[in-house]
């Protein structure tokens, strides 16, 4: 690594300050810090987001769920609160990466981050989840640009992200194992608004799929989603998998899902 100082402030104005002025935050540092120990990454200056207690904490008010940017993977996992009210939510916190990942790596940092193949923006997307940042509000529809992209501006941290609980949900994924990040992700969530379906692992980064929503809309039934024809033209062709078989492999977790979901 690279010298760097290493700041720890103790409240979301701080932090922010430093980060405004060209400090690059550190939450889990799952992804910073090995790519720091590759020196692709070389900040003069980390601030360390670890000891802001606002950052902390989960709670459910009336039909949504709240946590805080700095929870760990471990603290969604376990939380009692959104393993009885949201308990896809707490099942894909309980298989991100492995033991010591689910232990450091942080909610808002991944979602912060926006790895294409990253779980937790799927669940952000299809929940049509809230970003709670130091500035304002912004909407999961709005929030993921594409690969390593968000809507952030510079000095913005996210604080929260609200989720709505939906009537019922499903996270099926397909692992890669010598990364543990998914190959392909789906994430169905279904509200009395309708049906939203995201995506990750399989394109350069998250989306919702309009032709599955679509389908499920009309017909909430595997079968349904299993005549939805999957374009493989957008998605990602890799030594792990094939474009078309990403593409199939959307379609078939997404039966998963459904199937799953209906018990």
């Amino acid at each position: 690594m690279y010298a760097f100082t290493l700041e720890r402030p103790d409240s979301v104005a701080d932090a922010a300050r430093l980060v405004a002025a060209g400090a690059k935050p550190l939450a889990g540092g799952q992804t910073l810090l090995a790519s720091m120990k590759l020196r692709l990454s070389a900040p003069e200056q980390l601030v360390d987001l670890s000891g802001i207690k606002e950052l902390t904490g989960i709670t459910k008010n009336g039909n949504a769920i709240t946590i805080g940017a700095m929870s760990r993977h471990l603290d969604v996992a376990n939380n009692a609160d959104v393993k009885a009210a949201y308990p896809a939510l707490a099942d894909l916190a309980s298989r991100i990466g492995d033991r010591q990942v689910r232990a450091m790596g942080t909610i808002g940092g991944s979602v912060a981050n926006n790895d294409p193949a990253a779980c937790y923006p799927s669940a952000v997307l299809a929940s049509g989840a809230t970003i709670v940042t130091s500035r304002r509000e912004i909407a999961a529809d709005d929030f993921f640009l594409g690969l390593f992209t968000t809507a952030l501006e510079d000095g913005e941290l996210i604080t929260a992200i609200r989720f709505p609980i939906p009537k019922r949900a499903v996270y099926e994924k397909l692992r890669q194992k010598a990364s543990n990040f998914p190959l392909v992700g789906v994430f169905l969530a279904q509200y009395d608004s309708g049906v939203r379906v995201a995506v990750t692992g399989a394109g350069n980064g998250v989306f919702r799929h309009a032709g599955l929503e679509d389908a499920l809309n009309k017909s909430f039934t595997a079968a349904a989603a299993a005549a939805v024809k999957i374009d493989a033209s957008d998605l990602n062709s890799d030594l792990h998998a094939s474009a078309a078989y990403r593409a199939n492999l959307i379609s078939v977790l997404t039966q998963r899902a459904v199937t799953k979901a209906l018990g």
